[in-house]
């Protein structure tokens, strides 16, 4: 029995290895640290300390019960009438004036417009009292689409689920004079940049004093992650080129120079270099203007792009080939390009100690389409600025049939499937946040866990700059 137990362990571990990174050059850079964090969540006894947190509890149970009555009772109908009333990001006034006003109508404190963000809040709880600062991050932004906007990502019901587990969670502290408080942070336009929200918030010191946040995101099936670093969607550079021309007749084209040949001359150069980039990169972009009238030279033509690869480090190398190719292209044209980095995501932090208890909390309270393995570490925001900085944990029980950024998930968020998983996303988000502010033993192990996980990804970076020589050239005799 003892051998089969261990051989489980064995098989366990090397799950957890390769899903830990995402490349084989990560994944032998990361091999050692990989195999720290392992040892780090086995130290930290993360397993006992999740089965005693979520076995029976009275108090707990008035919680959760708490969240669902305030999901049946109004934030599912405002989920609702947020899905139906899309508003894409920064444009999202309706979404922010019905989330602020019911957060105010239950003892918040809301400041609209933080991070000098026009439909970015905070949201803080009236009647805390020192102790941990426990964190939601809402988000309502809708979709750019060709039809119009849409809530293809259901961010709909985020702002509802994050109120639900926030105001639960409060009304506990209140009434059992436990330490603590409640801050919501509300997070605008996070499927586009520029700005990226959360980087922007973060340097503006919004997010400084939580001790913990917590949120939720729409998926297909029920998951957690693997303790590590990493992100949901590559590490991305996100960076606008701008060529500028001359004017001039098309029938005297001559005498102007065509920023559109430019561009198009750029992305012709991308692609004429994607064989000596490594599989996993990911070039993306497009021509957001490209002149005004076909007798006209164009004098000035726009590329936006997202150049994303699964970490920063030979993101850099790939970043610096396609800023090349815009000047070659510049260069070979008779133009000029501007190049404007604008945004950045980078690679967040996830922790063991949170991401199982929260997958223990959404088996238990019914969610469906459960996956048993580890997805990759991943951090519990995209942006990495935040979750790479302070801990935390992305609750994402299944809420739709279709995948992400669909007009199926869109549908999906008016009827039971979508219902299901707001309410267990809640549920467990309350749970998780109840925990932190009970148990000095889940904090504790939360602190250490984090900061030991943020030391290894120093070595990571160390190791991975190491992996990726760039081929030496002679110069020409």
């Amino acid at each position: 029995m003892r051998k089969i137990i261990l051989s489980g362990m064995v098989v366990l571990l090397m799950a957890t290895v390769c899903a830990a990174q995402e490349t084989p050059t990560e994944r032998e850079a990361a091999r050692d640290v990989v195999k720290q964090i392992n040892e780090l969540a086995q130290t930290l006894g993360v397993q006992p300390m999740v089965a005693k947190l979520t076995a029976p509890n009275k108090q707990r149970d008035e919680v959760v019960a708490r969240v669902k009555q305030l999901m049946d009772t109004e934030l599912m109908a405002m989920s609702d009438w947020i899905t139906r009333h899309p508003e894409i990001g920064f444009e999202e006034k309706q979404a922010v004036e019905k989330l602020t006003a019911y957060l105010k109508a239950h003892d918040f404190d809301v400041s609209i417009g933080v991070g000098e963000l026009k439909t970015a809040f905070v949201a803080k709880y009236k009647k805390g009292t020192p102790g941990p600062n426990l964190g939601v991050i809402v988000e309502y932004d809708a979709l750019r689409g060709t039809k119009g906007a849409f809530h293809g990502d259901q961010h709909s019901g985020q702002g509802p689920v994050g109120l639900a587990a926030a105001i639960a969670i409060a009304e506990f502290l209140t009434r059992t004079n436990t330490p603590g408080t409640v801050t919501v942070y509300g997070c605008p336009a996070e499927e586009m940049m520029p700005p990226e929200s959360k980087t922007v918030m973060m340097d503006a010191g919004v997010f400084k004093g939580a001790d913990v946040i917590v949120r939720s995101h729409a998926t297909m099936n029920t998951s957690r992650s693997a303790a590590g670093f990493g992100t949901c969607c590559l590490n991305i550079d996100g960076i606008k080129y701008t060529f500028y021309g001359a004017p001039a007749h098309q029938m005297t084209a001559w005498n102007g120079r065509n920023a559109l040949t430019a561009v198009i001359k750029f992305f012709n150069n991308i692609d004429a270099v994607r064989s000596n980039m490594r599989p996993e990169t990911r070039i993306q972009g497009v021509i957001t203007e490209g002149g005004a009238a076909p007798n006209v030279v164009p004098d000035k033509t726009v590329a936006d792009f997202y150049i994303r690869y699964p970490d920063a480090v030979y993101l850099a190398q790939v970043t610096a080939w396609v800023n090349d190719a815009a000047r070659a292209a510049a260069l070979a044209t008779g133009t000029k390009v501007k190049i404007d980095h604008y945004g950045r995501d980078r690679d967040g932090i996830s922790l063991a100690s949170l991401e199982e208890l929260s997958f223990a909390y959404m088996k238990i309270f019914g969610a469906t389409g459960v996956v048993p393995e580890h997805a990759k570490p991943k951090g519990f925001e995209e942006t990495g600025s935040v979750s790479s900085q302070i801990p935390g944990v992305g609750v994402a029980a299944k809420s739709s049939n279709f995948s992400n950024h669909t007009y199926g998930m869109e549908a999906d968020a008016l009827i039971e499937v979508g219902h299901q998983g707001f309410l267990i996303d809640a549920q467990t988000m309350a749970a998780i946040l109840y925990d932190f502010a009970t148990h000095a033993e889940l904090r504790d192990a939360v602190k250490k866990e984090f900061s030991r996980i943020q030391a290894l990804f120093g070595e990571y970076q160390k190791a991975l700059e190491k992996a990726y020589p760039k081929p030496e050239i002679a110069e020409p005799k």
